[in-house]
């Protein structure tokens, strides 16, 4: 439990963002590599939103939704790597109060909203494989705004229930974040004051976001599996599932480091382990889901090279 007793009540106005603490030399090793991985990310999500939005062939559902995810996947990695890029080649390594708030809240409402998005695309696949008469009707342009809409309200719900509980906090004298980037975890640790309800607050609504979007695509696959299973051929079973593959792979990644860090009870306690398991999912996730789309997609793939070579 803090000790409220012997700390000093000043409210701080920044915060220190003590990142990756090793010698100056591996400082600058960790710069190249963190801008490189950006670039990729810009370069990649760009790319994929481009190219679902020009070619008329990829002006289906599924590639909406896609298109919707590298956007995501664009904010949320762009709410993190110029500071921490800023940071790498700074000794002061300050973020102001607000600064921290916003950067918390941003980040909050794009991964969540991403997590709902998941679990969107996973009832799309299952509208189109299951139900491939009504799927149009199912999945009209206005359902999938809709669908679209709705991830982000939950992200903003979510987003601001959290950046309430952890901005009410107390931090007091102490602002040194163990940390890359303002995250929970990293906040909760400096406060001065009991956190008890804080992390229940962030265990209880993590689990239920994680849970409830989790039985959605596991439904929604075990339809599908059930569907594909029933199509006589081979070819045809492969080729059905084909375009699920992808997401699976997709959602694996996400939902496996999320567990990992919010999900379970005693995610909290190694500063090191939760920043490796950070950068794997605000930098390197977003910078292979348009590689995992693309390279295993033939009609990515096939509109790619046909807006390189017009």
């Amino acid at each position: 439990m803090k000790n409220e007793l012997t700390r000093n009540f000043s409210e701080v106005t920044e915060f220190i963002l003590l990142g990756f603490r090793t010698l100056p030399e591996l400082q600058i090793l960790l710069f190249l590599g963190f801008l490189l991985v950006y670039i990729l990310i810009l370069l990649g999500n760009i790319s994929m939103v481009i190219v679902t939005k020009v070619d008329a062939k990829l002006h289906t559902p599924m590639y909406f939704f896609l298109r919707n995810l590298s956007s995501l996947d664009l904010c949320y990695s762009t709410v993190i790597a110029p500071k921490t890029l800023a940071n790498f080649m700074s000794n002061e390594k300050k973020i102001s109060y607000n600064c921290c708030a916003a950067q918390f809240f941003f980040f909050a409402l794009f991964v969540t909203t991403e997590c709902f998005l998941l679990a969107v695309m996973a009832f799309d696949r299952f509208s189109a494989i299951c139900s491939p008469l009504l799927y149009p009707v199912h999945m009209s342009q206005k359902v999938c705004v809709h669908l679209v809409i709705g991830s982000y309200m939950c992200g903003g719900i979510n987003a601001i229930v959290h950046t309430g509980f952890t901005f009410s906090l107390r931090f007091c004298e102490e602002n040194r974040l163990d940390h890359f980037f303002c995250d929970a975890p990293a906040l909760i640790e400096i406060s001065c004051v009991d956190t008890f309800v804080n992390e229940i607050v962030i265990y209880i609504l993590s689990a239920f976001i994680i849970i409830s979007t989790t039985v959605v695509i596991l439904i929604s696959y075990a339809y599908i599996l059930s569907t594909v299973l029933k199509i006589p051929s081979t070819q045809g079973r492969k080729k059905t599932f084909s375009t699920c593959g992808s997401h699976i792979v997709v959602v694996s990644l996400f939902y496996g480091t999320l567990f990992f860090m919010y999900a379970q009870p005693g995610a909290m306690s190694s500063p090191q382990q939760i920043k490796i398991v950070a950068v794997f999912y605000t930098l390197v996730i977003p910078m292979l889901n348009p590689l995992i789309y693309s390279l295993r997609n033939r009609e990515v793939k096939d509109a790619v090279k046909k807006i390189l070579c017009y």
